[in-house]
């Protein structure tokens, strides 16, 4: 399912909403190129769930834990390279335990993940070439994000309708996408 946001507060908004289905031993990887918006949906994620202070990226720090109703991890494994680092930093424990896990960059490892996660692909929309069907891409702004939900897994699967009913603000009613 696809949601277009125009704003980093509606990125914000968009991950409040999918926030609302999260429960203790979730995995969210963010997938995007840099600047893409992966911590701010994460900031908005975290104020859903309750996290009081302040949501930064972990990129130079790989992690940073947040007390909440239900504790979350924000792992960043933009600077991980090898597998074998990844296993060093202990990796099955961070996904595999009674919090909430985001994982920045974690499609770069995607054989590693849990078979239950579910992939938050943000990217900016593509430019248009001016013609009247690209009247709404070329009034895009820098902030101006798709943002995509790929459920992985039976676990996920069976909550794409939740996912949905969530997101269904942010829907589009004729085409199921934002």
């Amino acid at each position: 399912m696809n949601v277009r946001t125009r704003s980093v507060t509606q990125t914000r908004a968009v991950a409040h909403a999918l926030a609302s289905v999260l429960r203790a031993g979730d995995v969210v990887v963010l997938s995007g190129d840099l600047g893409a918006g992966k911590t701010a949906f994460v900031q908005g994620a975290c104020a859903a769930l309750g996290v009081v202070d302040p949501v930064t990226s972990p990129t130079f720090t790989i992690m940073h834990e947040y007390h909440a109703p239900v504790p979350v991890l924000h792992v960043d494994l933009y600077r991980i390279d090898t597998v074998n680092e990844l296993h060093d930093l202990g990796f099955d424990e961070i996904v595999d335990g009674d919090h909430i896990t985001f994982i920045e960059w974690g499609d770069r490892f995607a054989a590693a993940l849990p078979p239950d996660h579910v992939v938050i692909e943000l990217e900016l929309p593509p430019a248009g070439d001016g013609g009247a069907a690209d009247a709404e891409v070329d009034d895009r702004s820098a902030d101006d994000r798709i943002v995509r939900v790929h459920a992985h897994g039976s676990g996920w699967h069976t909550r794409s309708r939740s996912i949905a009913t969530s997101l269904a603000h942010y829907l589009h009613p004729d085409t199921g996408e934002g």
